[in-house]
């Protein structure tokens, strides 16, 4: 997988997607940066970010992923590949629906998927430093280039969506205790069905995760 990489950027979402637009580059795609000034978090927030953390987008062809894998859950699937990725550094990581990283109760990272014609577009940023956007941070001395290096073996793996799910829905227990966006409005999650390709169904409506 071809990596660019950069001192500064705005968002590494943003410039991706607009090289392969502009056809200078193509998928499979990865671009990464040591410092972030606009990136791109859930529903289109900022997400600024600290020298030192890991701040990086990848693109790939729908047919580079698993044929199990419902793309509606992309999002679910690239942030538990993650969360495998940190989990020996601190075993209080775990994934809250759908792509929020947290450490205990505390959100240290996030994960936004989008999808441009035959292409999945995913961003990942993660603290690893203090913060400075009121979120915690993995407080590990491990580098970025570290993680960036293991999480993309673990992409290449290409593990099927239903060994990822199996260990997923047991994990998904922890996020009862929390409430997402939906729309405008925040839903619970404690009463929310769990199924088998990564929706909800809260309050009688179907809610995928794709975001």
């Amino acid at each position: 997988m071809e990596i660019l990489s950069f001192d500064k950027l705005d968002s590494t979402q943003k410039y991706l997607i607009e090289e392969i637009e502009q056809g200078r580059h193509s998928p499979p795609l990865v671009v990464v940066t040591r410092e972030q000034s606009s990136g791109i978090g859930s529903r289109e927030n900022s997400w600024s970010a600290s020298v030192g953390d890991l701040l990086f987008s990848f693109a790939v062809d729908i047919s580079q992923l698993p044929d199990d894998l419902p793309l509606g859950s992309a999002s679910i699937y690239f942030s538990y590949l993650m969360k495998r990725v940190l989990l020996p550094y601190d075993n209080s990581v775990w994934l809250k629906w759908p792509n929020d990283i947290y450490l205990g109760d505390y959100k240290i990272g996030g994960v936004v998927t989008k999808k441009i014609d035959d292409t999945i577009v995913c961003g990942i940023g993660l603290n690893l430093q203090k913060s400075q956007n009121s979120f915690k941070s993995l407080n590990s001395d491990v580098s970025a280039d570290i993680l960036l290096e293991t999480y993309l073996k673990e992409l290449e793996l290409k593990e099927r969506w239903k060994q990822i799910f199996s260990e997923y829905k047991i994990e998904f227990e922890l996020s009862r205790r929390f409430s997402v966006h939906i729309g405008n409005y925040q839903k619970n999650l404690k009463n929310a069905l769990l199924c088998g390709d990564g929706s909800l169904i809260i309050e009688g409506k179907r809610v995928y995760s794709l975001r």
